[in-house]
């Protein structure tokens, strides 16, 4: 099974354009954090919490990938592989229009997950206040498991890598495009989450990744093959 560059270039940039919804769900929290780290380093809190965070990304992408790659193991569940390929595209046309202000299906996939995150939360009293890495680090692999309609579009597209590997490369490259967003509420840096905030950029960010999902779609016809070699192995 091969991950393309252009698979990973379209996590990474998916997490990079989801920074309207980032900075405004998560941009508070980290926020926090760093007002936390006075007597240490303030560079060292945002990075433990992002680095956190992005571990349960990853760890999160290798479980859907090796998901996935089951169901790769039987032929007669080819079909069920087609359908799960046009609901991730149709998955990132929803988010397409949930990072455009457009809620639809995304907001009520956010549900599914509140059960773990219920059971999780309580947690992150233990490493509060975050004034130090290690606590930064485990607050950041808790709220990575946080309830996100963004996330979860991602973790489709990371059980049709079709391996454990794949899954968590993907979910990788997409922890890593959230980063600069988030490090820019952590510095407080006005002018970027301001920007982020109006309704050309939810549009800009919603209109590419919308893109995405149509140019998957258009694609469906030749899913068939790629299967065979494994979902996401388009080269």
């Amino acid at each position: 099974m091969t991950i393309t560059w252009a698979i990973l270039g379209v996590a990474l940039t998916t997490g990079l354009l989801g920074g309207v919804h980032c900075a405004g769900m998560c941009g508070g929290i980290v926020t926090a954090f760093a007002s936390a780290s006075k007597g240490t380093r303030p560079w060292l809190i945002p990075f433990g919490y992002n680095a956190g965070r992005i571990t349960s990304y990853a760890l999160a992408g290798a479980l859907a990938g090796a998901m996935g790659g089951l169901g790769l193991l039987f032929d007669h569940l080819l079909p069920v592989q087609i359908a799960l390929y046009a609901l991730a595209n149709l998955l990132l046309i929803g988010l397409g229009l949930y990072l455009a202000g457009i809620p639809g299906p995304i907001a009520k996939l956010e549900r599914l997950g509140r059960g773990l995150w219920s059971r999780l939360s309580p947690f992150t009293s233990r490493f509060l206040p975050a004034d130090s890495l290690p606590k930064a680090f485990s607050l950041g692999m808790l709220w990575g498991w946080l309830p996100c309609g963004l996330v979860y579009t991602m973790l489709f597209t990371a059980l049709l890598s079709g391996s454990a590997v794949g899954g968590a490369a993907i979910m990788l490259a997409f922890g890593l495009g959230t980063v600069p967003n988030l490090i820019a509420a952590a510095a407080l840096l006005r002018g970027p989450r301001a920007w982020l905030n109006r309704r050309i950029a939810r549009l800009a960010a919603g209109s590419i990744v919308i893109g995405f999902g149509v140019y998957g779609l258009a694609h469906a016809t030749t899913i068939t093959q790629h299967i065979r070699n494994g979902l996401l192995c388009i080269g």
